[in-house]
């Protein structure tokens, strides 16, 4: 994915998220993630996702962004984001602490981004100015047509640029080639939204 996205003129940077818990690889990945047979994978995985609060999430984000600032090998200018499943949850709370900087953020198949939860990442949505993209599926429990309906309800209430899919007949994990999950239809569908967001963003 950043490989695409580089060729397509961009600086990418895949920050590893879990830095503190050592190098990546922090957790040993099969070559196919069968996702139905995760118990194991996701028992190892939650620990790690929870330390990701918004107050780190804020933090880090200050270093990566900081990084572009001072890196000789990027343009002057504001920065776009894209997120899968837990990625567009953090795309989403960096939207909203770095509004200054962040001038668009995409996010597929992310969960749990308008719960009731006290730091729901949708309750940042009046800081937002960045020009948004969600690309939800639609058998995703982790994100019901429920919170699907809040997040866009706390977007306009914002007046935040956003637009929100439904990938009809996708599951969460739509783009990810190395898991059970993957669909090609979902996956192109996505490419051509989020270059389609990036491009308009963030002119060449």
């Amino acid at each position: 994915m950043a490989d695409r996205l580089a060729a397509a003129g961009y600086t990418v940077l895949v920050p590893n998220l879990y830095y503190r818990n050592g190098r990546a690889p922090v957790v040993e990945l099969p070559e196919l993630i069968d996702i139905e047979q995760g118990e194991q994978l996701f028992a190892l995985l939650g620990p790690l996702l929870a330390t990701l609060t918004p107050e780190v999430t804020a933090r880090d984000a200050d270093a990566f962004l900081a990084w572009f600032a001072e890196s000789p090998l990027v343009q002057d200018g504001p920065v776009g984001l894209t997120g899968y499943c837990r990625g567009a949850f953090l795309a989403l709370r960096t939207a909203a602490s770095h509004p200054d900087r962040i001038a668009a953020a995409a996010g597929f198949h992310g969960g749990n981004l308008a719960t009731d939860a006290p730091d729901s990442p949708h309750l940042g949505a009046h800081r937002i100015t960045a020009e948004l993209y969600f690309g939800h599926a639609d058998q995703d429990p982790s994100m019901p047509p429920e919170q699907v309906d809040r997040l866009a309800e706390a977007l306009t209430a914002a007046g935040v640029r956003f637009r929100a899919e439904v990938y009809e007949g996708s599951l969460h994990g739509y783009t990810q080639r190395d898991t059970t999950r993957y669909d090609a239809a979902g996956d192109s569908r996505h490419w051509d939204a989020l270059l389609d967001l990036l491009h308009r963003a963030l002119p060449a």
